[in-house]
């Protein structure tokens, strides 16, 4: 299947591509267009438009796309559950709602200036987001 964003991923354009390709779709491709063109892409190529304002893998209130990819897929794995809030934390206003947030947004912000193209971010970022998961499952097991 296709998906289809704005360019210049940062945090969630980067969480999104990497939780469906490891728990939604293996097969994904991804397109990165300008902000204006997502919906255009998305009807001419049957492909799946998120985190853009109005669409149902967007954000909405306080939950960014990453929780909404969560939610529609029905994923409830304790480890992407933290890693949510993570998420949420870098993508938003909020660089406090977990300890780890703040420093996601700073390895992402680096990663979007050293990457070429949004593909090769994607890449570069995929390994630090397994490194992620990783960490909130040994998390969730102490917690829990």
């Amino acid at each position: 299947m296709k998906w289809v964003t704005r360019a210049g991923a940062r945090v969630d354009r980067v969480a999104c591509p990497w939780l469906i390709a490891r728990f939604v779709d293996p097969a994904a491709e991804f397109v990165f267009v300008p902000a204006d063109q997502v919906l255009e892409v998305a009807a001419r190529e049957d492909a799946i438009p998120f985190d853009i304002p109005g669409v149902e893998l967007g954000h909405h209130a306080e939950r960014c796309s990453f929780d909404a990819v969560l939610d529609k897929y029905g994923l409830q794995d304790p480890a992407l559950r933290r890693l949510a809030a993570i998420v949420r934390g870098a993508d938003t206003a909020n660089l406090q709602l977990t300890p780890e947030s703040a420093g996601l947004y700073a390895l992402a912000s680096g990663f979007r200036k050293i990457a070429r193209d949004d593909h090769e971010n994607l890449r570069l970022q995929f390994p630090a987001y397994d490194a992620l998961h990783s960490f909130c499952g040994e998390g969730a097991r102490q917690a829990g």
